[in-house]
């Protein structure tokens, strides 16, 4: 749940005109689409429900519900939607914005906000599959769940890195195991000299090794079988360092592909 106090609640509760039910100019249709957009989640949700149906009251169950960055992602973007709109309440004041935006950000530096690689994750091909994997693993790493989506991780690195050889001339077969995709990818940046550094080409290098131990870690730690999943910390770590790796050969081939991607 939100760390949020008292004092904090009434204040959001100001800003977003909350009094006798209702959320900014939202109407219930709205107000669900807006959290879909920006959560993925469904506000309709019974779990949001504890204290009514009221899109103030569904609100009010959010914070109680999820973690300070989700609540904060949405809040921000609720500020957003209130300029656009022009639908802040007659009441607003520039203090009041202000306080707003130091709760926010306090929201933000929780520490145990989730991966800050969750950005990585999105899917670069039009393939139905992919988008599920992707879509899974944001979720899980919202709610601040990665072990959770360990199996689907490996998926999704597994198609990326797949698609990515394929585009580099490498031969992609059904069986060819994640370690190795990564290590003839590695060795065609490398022979297409659009590595500047020693060091990243040691970095990438030793992902190889990484990504081999990863394995390991999706057959029997992970829920693709029925197995005791992996502790939440250690869980956190792959998908940074997993994350990180993807976010770079994101920015390396935009920039090889002329910002395309």
């Amino acid at each position: 749940m939100a760390t949020l106090s008292s004092i904090e609640k009434r204040k959001l509760e100001r800003l977003l005109g909350m009094g006798g039910g209702y959320v900014l100019n939202f109407s219930d249709r709205t107000f669900s689409l807006f959290f879909e957009e920006h959560t993925g989640l469904d506000i309709d949700d019974q779990r949001y429900r504890g204290s009514g149906t009221s899109k103030a009251n569904r609100m009010r169950g959010f914070w109680t519900v999820e973690p300070d960055h989700v609540v904060a992602r949405v809040l921000l973007a609720m500020i957003e939607h209130a300029s656009e709109y022009e639908c802040v309440p007659a009441d607003m004041d520039d203090t009041l914005f202000s306080d707003v935006h130091r709760i926010i950000a306090r929201l933000n530096q929780n520490p145990s906000s989730p991966v800050p690689e969750v950005d990585a994750f999105t899917a670069s091909v039009n393939e139905l599959d992919f988008e599920a994997a992707a879509k899974h693993i944001r979720t899980a790493i919202e709610q601040n769940e990665p072990a959770t989506a360990l199996d689907r991780l490996h998926v999704f690195s597994m198609k990326f890195l797949r698609t990515n050889c394929e585009r580099r001339g490498i031969e992609v077969t059904r069986d060819k195991p994640l370690h190795s995709l990564m290590g003839e990818y590695v060795k065609a940046l490398r022979a297409g000299g659009l590595l500047e550094s020693e060091m990243t080409d040691r970095i990438l290098r030793s992902s190889i090794s990484v990504l081999e131990a990863f394995n390991d870690v999706r057959n029997n730690q992970s829920l693709a079988h029925d197995n005791p999943i992996l502790n939440h910390s250690e869980a956190l770590l792959i998908f940074s360092h997993i994350g990180a790796s993807i976010r770079f050969i994101r920015a390396l081939e935009g920039h090889a592909n002329g910002g395309a991607r």
